[in-house]
């Protein structure tokens, strides 16, 4: 049978002939394991490599002016980030991870007082501006104040006298309850 004449040549035969194309670049992308769809939605299904939490710590026990305590990373969650931030002449250790539901959960270490660290975790330099705050906790023995922005990030703080701890979530109060009750029962790393 003869090819059909250039003319006649539609949208249609360009689709078709498209078709085995892009089913060959998919089978590619899947074989070469480059490329994931996320169906499980599970943590564990990040490509990305872990985030070093433990070193992060003690790098940040090493240089900082306050103690520092490392919680031990729960079943299921997966370390994802870390920071070293200043605010008005006061250092601040974040790290954070990914909960088992998915939520983003963090945990930030300074010396700064609690009027200075609020606005800083709320996201607001400088005043409490739409961060309201929502009462007291119990976790791990200690009291914690509890703060919620209109964005609903929601952040406990507690005071252990050389150091303010704040935990940090969108997600739900186990989440943060599971970091604030593991990092206050941790002594601070030894430096050196």
């Amino acid at each position: 049978m003869a090819d059909k004449p250039r003319i006649l040549i539609n949208g249609k035969d360009m689709f078709w002939s498209l078709v085995p194309l892009l089913a060959l670049c998919a089978l590619v992308l899947i074989a070469s394991g480059n490329c994931s769809i996320g169906a499980s939605k599970d943590v564990a299904d990040s490509k990305l490599p872990p985030f070093d939490v433990v070193s992060a710590l003690n790098a940040d026990a090493s240089q900082l002016p306050f103690p520092i305590r490392r919680p031990p990373t729960p079943p299921g969650w997966r370390p994802n980030s870390g920071s070293s931030d200043a605010i008005e002449g006061h250092r601040i250790s974040t790290v954070g991870w990914l909960s088992s539901g998915g939520a983003y959960v963090q945990l930030s270490q300074t010396d700064a007082p609690e009027d200075v660290f609020v606005p800083y975790l709320g996201g607001s330099r400088g005043d409490f501006g739409d961060i309201a705050g929502t009462g007291t906790r119990q976790s791990g023995g200690r009291q914690w104040v509890t703060y919620e922005t209109a964005e609903g990030k929601k952040f406990w703080i507690t005071d252990l006298g050389d150091v303010r701890i704040a935990v940090l979530s969108r997600g739900s109060d186990a989440d943060i309850e599971t970091i604030a009750s593991s990092v206050v029962a941790q002594e601070p790393l030894r430096v050196g």
